[in-house]
């Protein structure tokens, strides 16, 4: 019963972060990216932050 608890925590756990990013385009998304070292961007991301960042049209 004990083991079966701790799994069970661990993965309620892991569950938890999981869900901390932020969704692509929002506002928050940008600020996290102009944070990050451009060179660790990817061609996706960096279209991403050009099409909602720079021209502001960020998603709700």
């Amino acid at each position: 019963m004990k083991k079966l608890l701790s799994i069970s925590f661990a993965l309620l756990l892991l569950a938890s972060f999981s869900g901390c990013t932020a969704e692509p385009g929002t506002k928050a998304w940008c600020d996290n990216m102009k944070n990050k070292d451009k060179g660790e961007w990817t061609a996706d991301e960096a279209g991403t932050f050009t099409k909602h960042c720079v021209l502001g049209n960020y998603k709700e």
